[in-house]
């Protein structure tokens, strides 16, 4: 049976994955942070996120991560790569932070849910920055990297302070992205017969 606690982890996983989706490396760099300050305890087998280590590495991919996004064209040529990365480090965020649950179970979740979560809001900055990159030739997408920068971080850090209230503003987000999604190749498919 689910308590409270485990709810609450939950939505702080689901939250985080999301803010996975914008950036890869600053949704895990706030979490080695929480940890190691001891605001978060980490699930049985990921204490080593919450390790000084973990945590240079973390800052240094998420400087890299955030210099690339100025960058037009090398962006696009990021989310390529950025796409199967954040469905793996969506399920990583969500693993980790629930604490109490059937290994079967809390796997399925972070796969599914977490994975999921990562992979619509990665979908939407794709979408968003290769039309972005079709209108403006480029020049309008480091705009976009900075809102996506500090949407990865404002989510990441209001998810640790506030999981109850993001979790709930995240899930309604990610229902209408699919939403948007679907009915984008919902469009498409038509269009083609």
């Amino acid at each position: 049976m689910l308590n409270f606690e485990t709810i609450l982890s939950f939505l702080l996983g689901i939250s985080l994955a999301a803010a996975v989706g914008f950036r890869i490396f600053i949704p895990l760099l706030v979490l080695s942070l929480a940890s190691m300050s001891g605001s978060l305890t980490l699930s049985s087998g990921f204490e080593w996120i919450g390790t000084l280590p973990a945590f240079i590495v973390f800052l240094t991919a998420s400087l890299f991560e955030l210099g690339a996004y100025f960058i037009p064209f090398v962006d696009n040529l990021l989310d390529t790569i950025a796409s199967p990365a954040a469905v793996i480090a969506g399920s990583i965020v969500v693993a980790s932070s629930i604490v109490e649950m059937e290994p079967l179970l809390k796997w399925t979740l972070a796969i599914v849910a977490g994975g999921g979560a990562a992979g619509i809001v990665q979908s939407v900055t794709a979408i968003t920055r290769g039309a972005s990159t079709v209108t403006t030739g480029g020049l309008g997408n480091p705009m976009i990297s900075a809102t996506e920068t500090t949407a990865s971080i404002s989510l990441s850090v209001l998810a640790i302070f506030f999981p109850l209230f993001m979790g709930v503003i995240v899930l309604l987000f990610l229902g209408w992205a699919s939403k948007k999604i679907a009915s984008k190749f919902t469009k498409k498919k038509i269009s083609l017969k």
